[in-house]
């Protein structure tokens, strides 16, 4: 069987290649693309006779994998599938595995980078003191004490909720199935607009999520709240987000995500909004992450072609 890694996947390529061979042996013959494309012919090319793909989130549509006759299975090395033509594959009984739990710790790590940004005006400082100026104007915000909202509790959000504790933040969390974790209030989404300082989005983009942040729930925060995302993009509604800013309805936001992956075009509205830190989608982007996903890549291969397949994605 032919497996395609039909681009780099964040890893030095000998380190990549080293690990592929120590975890599939002569199992797959292994075939690896040290660029990264999104031109539907050149990607049609590499992929057309793999039996099984490996790619993080590269857009993976239809138009590409009617052209894969003899795929089978798509290891993504990422943990949302939202750039995969599902559907299709679905349709035509091709496997998708995914990464979840590879960057855990990555994400919630940045988000109180994210929040200690905003909180210390780390940005404002750094450019003070190249100017010559003092801390006039920059006194900042402690965490401690703060009442931390995780909307979507996952395994990062959860991650997320553990650290603010120890920060001796006042956590609360939201989640549409029930969960639980000591020392954590569980309650809807709305009290946690009203009644939080910090709001974290961890929830993944689907139908009932895409646009959840939008005016309506914006208005809802206190005006020294602040928002991180680094879910999903389109979970919130950016120009409501930038008026929100703008108009001083919101005290500050970091985002990590956009409509579009990296780069985004500099006249994106959140760009010339005030108390913004924007990050290139990088929140899952570690040295430490990057490797554990390529050992999830191969395992999940491992374990397909023994018959047992893991991180099957559903649904």
């Amino acid at each position: 069987m032919k497996l395609v890694i039909i681009e780099p996947l964040g890893v030095e390529e000998d380190r990549l290649l080293k690990l592929a061979e120590e975890k599939l042996q002569d199992k797959v013959e292994i075939v690896y693309y040290d660029t990264r494309t999104t031109d539907t012919q050149a990607l049609i090319e590499r992929a057309k006779d793999a039996d099984i793909l490996a790619f993080s989130n590269l857009p993976f549509k239809k138009e590409v994998l009617e052209h894969c006759g003899k795929l089978k299975m798509i290891s993504v090395a990422f943990t949302g599938v939202d750039h995969v033509a599902m559907d299709y594959c679905r349709e035509r009984g091709i496997l998708v595995c995914n990464c979840a739990g590879y960057s855990n710790t990555a994400v919630s790590e940045l988000v109180f980078g994210l929040a200690l940004g905003l909180y210390r005006k780390i940005i404002a400082c750094n450019e003070a003191v190249r100017q010559e100026k003092d801390k006039t104007g920059l006194i900042g915000l402690e965490l401690e004490g703060k009442k931390f909202g995780v909307i979507g509790f996952g395994a990062i959000g959860a991650r997320t909720a553990m650290l603010a504790k120890a920060f001796g933040c006042e956590v609360y969390g939201f989640n549409r199935s029930p969960k639980e974790m000591e020392g954590v209030t569980m309650t809807d989404l709305d009290t946690i607009l009203k009644e939080c300082d910090i709001v974290s989005l961890h929830v993944p983009l689907n139908d009932s999520t895409k646009g959840l942040m939008n005016a309506e729930k914006l208005a809802l925060m206190k005006p020294n709240a602040i928002l991180i995302n680094t879910a999903r993009g389109p979970v919130v509604d950016s120009q409501a987000l930038a008026d929100a800013l703008t108009g001083g309805k919101i005290a500050g936001a970091a985002v990590d995500v956009f409509e579009t992956e990296p780069p985004v075009a500099s006249d994106h509205p959140l760009f010339t909004c005030p108390n913004l830190i924007a990050t290139p989608h990088v929140a899952f982007a570690t040295k430490e992450a990057l490797y554990k996903r390529a050992i999830i890549v191969f395992d999940n291969i491992i374990k397909y072609l023994e018959g047992e397949p893991q991180n099957v994605v559903k649904g």
